[in-house]
């Protein structure tokens, strides 16, 4: 895994074993639209026989160069602006979970930053109580993958679980991943923080966990889908009924930076080819399609379609 994307934060106030681990906070002028996000309601919508709902985990802040390092600065300044996620020379992605109700089944996708993280992030548990849901009605809990931003509100302060009666679903060539014990000899000194926090949520579910592989169901009519390369086993979810909707956590990680320019790389790609490989193979199929899509870090609610334009797409919010 490149080390270039940690040396994109080297600007930020606090170092990058900071950032990784949310050990420090940002400046109060980076945080200010955090009452932005304060008035963000849940967003529900019916797919098929499931009931979707995106909830906010808040949103983070770093340097706009790390979501598209090869860009031209001013074309990326000018793509982040039109997607509502620019503020000074700092980009501010948001980090939007997903609850589909299921049956009998509560399933939350992701659990975001966690506290600590960044001030602006690791907002879902106020946004799970906006929505009306105490965490003990959650069933079921899937990782598209083991970034922290996605799994730190795994645990709580005392390690114990914030999910406690759910259980626990994720693709198994990612968790072999991050919890191979020979990891941080494997990685650069920047990444360790990284690893840490993902051992210890990973760890914290090893008795409650189910390995899955891209195809296989959570439950029928939802399934994982292979969009690996921004982790080895980065997966998104596949949702069935109605026109298909996708939950593609980062496979695309701005709607407008990466449907108008799915060449370039984001920072935090493990592997970029395969990652671009991968982008281009879910736009392609969401636009012949049709099919709706949920980003995590696309500006909140973060629902919307791609269509064809030229040699790639346009992002169309949802109505």
């Amino acid at each position: 895994m490149p080390s270039d994307a940690f040396k994109q934060f080297s600007t930020l106030p606090v170092s990058r074993r900071q950032f990784v681990v949310g050990a420090a906070a940002l400046s109060a002028a980076s945080a200010a639209p955090g009452a932005v996000w304060a008035q963000a309601a849940p967003h529900s919508f019916s797919q098929g026989e499931f009931e979707v709902t995106v909830v906010s985990d808040g949103y983070l802040v770093f340097p706009a160069t790390a979501i598209a390092p090869d860009a031209p600065p001013e074309e990326l300044k000018a793509l982040l602006t039109a997607a509502g996620q620019l503020e000074g020379e700092d980009a501010t992605p948001g980090t939007n979970a997903v609850l589909i109700r299921a049956g009998s089944d509560l399933i939350l996708f992701d659990t975001g930053s966690g506290p600590g993280f960044q001030p602006t992030a690791g907002k879902l548990p106020e946004s799970l109580a906006a929505a009306g849901v105490d965490p003990a009605e959650i069933t079921k809990v899937v990782f598209t993958h083991g970034h922290l931003d996605h799994i730190g509100g795994t645990v709580v302060e005392g390690g114990g679980l914030r999910y406690p009666n759910a259980s626990y679903y994720a693709a198994a060539a990612e968790w072999d991943f991050w919890m191979d014990p020979e990891l941080f000899s494997k990685m650069p000194q920047e990444m360790h923080g990284f690893i840490t926090g993902a051992q210890q949520n990973l760890s914290a579910v090893k008795d409650k966990v189910t390995m899955l592989k891209p195809g296989d169901d959570v439950v029928t009519g939802i399934r994982l889908l292979d969009t690996a390369g921004h982790t080895p086993g980065h997966v998104s979810i596949e949702v069935a009924g109605g026109e298909g909707l996708i939950i593609g956590a980062d496979a695309a990680v701005n709607p407008f930076v990466f449907f108008e320019h799915p060449e370039w790389r984001f920072s935090f790609d493990a592997i970029p080819e395969l990652a671009v490989a991968n982008r281009r193979k879910l736009l392609d199929r969401a636009a012949a399609d049709k099919i709706k899509l949920i980003g995590f870090h696309w500006k909140y609610p973060g629902v919307g379609y791609a269509e064809p334009k030229d040699n790639a797409y346009r992002f169309v919010p949802a109505g």
